[in-house]
């Protein structure tokens, strides 16, 4: 299991909603949640065999700017 953390231009959970089928429709991904509190409102995302690059564009195809931070 890996654990991705990336940085977005999610703000509103209205955009969490936009977000969510594409999240919850990919059957490597466990868990997923935003933390739009911090200043770069994390996604952390629990997956296995998925590539941060493969979810950047998956959410950038959705409108949301998704950039993975290194921890």
């Amino acid at each position: 299991m890996d654990v991705l953390v990336f940085a977005t231009s999610v703000t509103q959970k209205r955009q969490v909603s936009r977000v969510q089928n594409l999240l919850t429709k990919e059957p490597a991904i466990t868990q997923w949640n935003f933390d739009l509190d911090d200043c770069d409102n994390i996604l952390r995302i629990e997956a296995s065999n998925v590539s941060p690059r493969y979810i950047e564009g998956l959410l950038q195809k959705a409108g949301i700017q998704c950039q993975e931070l290194e921890y």
